[in-house]
């Protein structure tokens, strides 16, 4: 008789054999280049991860860039900047067209290019060599040199802000033409050259003054241009006033220590600023943005009428959250390597806010539109707790992120809900994919062999995996039931609302990143 063990029958549906380990040493499923490409490209920071270096995930990228086809590349860098708001992957994917297609780095680089940080990442990345080349050559000189003779003087004067490199640096390298004689003051005092003081745009002439005797009305500049300077707290309460959106959330601290807030007026309008739901959606704000400026606002200055501003705010980002129809379950990774920031490891400036945090907002916010949605929180096994729907976002999230550590098996949540006899009509599974508790010598994944019996007993089920770090494998094969989305951006709401209505018929995420328009 044959090993029973070794030839078990395998309920549902017939699932492939594993063909590949992961990072942590399970069996997995390589992803196509493509699907791995987009992966990278909406959750990578280039900075070190729990299972990777900076190094190892440049070198990946590289090369999963140089398996796909120069016009997939050029509409990954477009979707990880217009839709999944990354800023160093899309100018590292538009960098590598340099070397390769020079047509398709022309279409695309105003698509990317879109404000002064995205200009200096790409001069940055083009000229350290990483991409095979040292200095910017001809076409994409040409590229950089257009956007500096035909962005706004308030967008070369935000662009001044910064450095590695600096905007002086890149307008050495490009030597735009100045149309007029204001644009050349203009470049002449980004670069701290003689400039013709009369020539310069008039908010300019009055920060120059403004410097010398820093009294009066500010000039209508960005906030860092005035973080040096010795201001009252009645130029501070202008500033913020002024500032934008992003710039007030990440500044809350430094407002209050330079006494913005002991004025009530100026608290509640900020407050009302930071809730407006039209400046949130102009803002572009991840969700993790919001919890981490409200974690760092916590047990400091910052008064309690803009950290409810916060939670506010928090409330309507995540407000499109889809009703999902049918009996939904969010199976949310809390194992120990969920602990690593969601932005990688970088010395001096990596994010407070980590992968688990993330994961809980994720199920917080499919829980708050679908109050009938059951969350199960999981490392080898599933943890016990029990959400309030009624419950903020922010405090649900926080619930599911104090159970991080221990482990990893993708499979428990599933293990569980076979053991229960439990209907499911779509799952979720939010995780950075390193699962290897549950691992074999070989055969197919724990994961796809339990959801093979969920799908024996629930054949409409669907199953959709939201992957938080670059990895270039996963634990669920993508199938007509199955769909791969990362990142932490709205589109990851927008393709499981989707997918949970069309299933098998809806476009993959590989499949609407090459339908975008270049």
């Amino acid at each position: 008789m044959v090993n029973a063990q070794l030839f078990a029958s395998l309920r549902g549906a017939f699932v492939p054999n594993a063909n590949a380990t992961n990072e942590a040493g399970g069996l997995a499923y390589a992803r196509s280049p493509e699907a791995a490409l987009a992966l990278y490209a909406a959750t990578g920071c280039l900075n070190g991860t729990y299972y990777a270096s900076a190094g190892e995930q440049l070198d990946q990228a590289l090369a999963l860039a140089a398996q796909c086809a120069p016009a997939f590349v050029a509409r990954t860098a477009v979707y990880a900047r217009k839709i999944a708001y990354m800023k160093d992957m899309p100018a590292l994917l538009l960098a590598t067209l340099s070397t390769r297609d020079g047509e398709l780095l022309a279409k695309a680089f105003p698509l990317v290019i879109d404000n002064a940080r995205m200009l200096r990442n790409f001069v940055q990345i083009v000229r350290s060599g990483v991409v095979g080349r040292k200095s910017l050559g001809s076409l994409p000189k040409r590229l950089v040199r257009q956007w500096l003779e035909n962005a706004s003087v308030d967008a070369i004067v935000q662009a001044a802000i910064g450095n590695q490199p600096s905007l002086a640096d890149v307008i050495r390298m490009a030597h735009p033409r100045p149309a007029d004689a204001a644009r050349r003051a203009l470049f002449a005092w980004v670069v701290d050259k003689p400039y013709d003081v009369a020539a310069l745009p008039t908010k300019l002439q009055a920060f120059d003054a403004f410097k010398r005797v820093p009294v009066g009305e500010l000039p209508d500049l960005p906030f860092q241009y005035f973080t040096s300077l010795r201001l009252s707290a009645e130029q501070w309460r202008v500033l913020a006033h002024n500032a934008s959106w992003q710039t007030l959330r990440q500044n809350l601290n430094t407002f209050a220590r330079n006494g913005v807030f002991a004025d009530g007026a100026t608290t509640k309008s900020l407050a009302a600023t930071l809730r407006d739901p039209a400046k949130i959606a102009k803002a572009r704000v991840f969700p993790y943005q919001l919890l981490m400026a409200h974690t760092a606002s916590a047990g400091g200055e910052v008064p309690t009428a803009i950290r409810e501003a916060l939670q506010d705010a928090m409330e309507v980002a995540t407000r499109q959250v889809p009703k999902l129809d049918g009996r939904v379950v969010v199976a949310v990774d809390v194992s120990g390597s969920m602990s690593s920031p969601v932005t990688g490891h970088r010395r001096g400036a990596s994010t407070a806010v980590r992968c688990v945090d993330v994961a809980a907002l994720v199920a917080a916010c499919v829980q708050r539109s679908n109050p009938e949605a059951r969350v199960l929180p999981f490392d080898t096994d599933v943890r016990a707790l029990q959400l309030n729907p009624r419950d903020s976002v922010m405090t649900q999230a926080r619930q599911l992120a104090s159970l991080c550590g221990g482990g990893t098996s993708i499979s428990s949540p599933l293990v569980r809900l076979n053991r229960e006899g439990a209907n499911v009509d779509l799952l979720v599974i939010v995780s950075d994919n390193e699962s290897w508790r549950d691992t074999r010598a070989s055969g197919a994944t724990g994961t796809m062999r339990q959801w093979a019996q969920i799908k024996a007993r629930c054949p409409q089920a669907k199953l959709v995996c939201i992957d938080l770090q670059p990895v270039a494998t996963s634990q669920a094969i993508e199938r007509d039931d199955v769909i791969h989305v990362g990142g932490f951006s709205d589109a990851v709401f927008d393709l499981l609302a989707v997918f949970a209505a069309q299933g098998g018929n809806s476009p993959r995420w590989v499949d609407k990143i090459g339908s975008i328009v270049l």
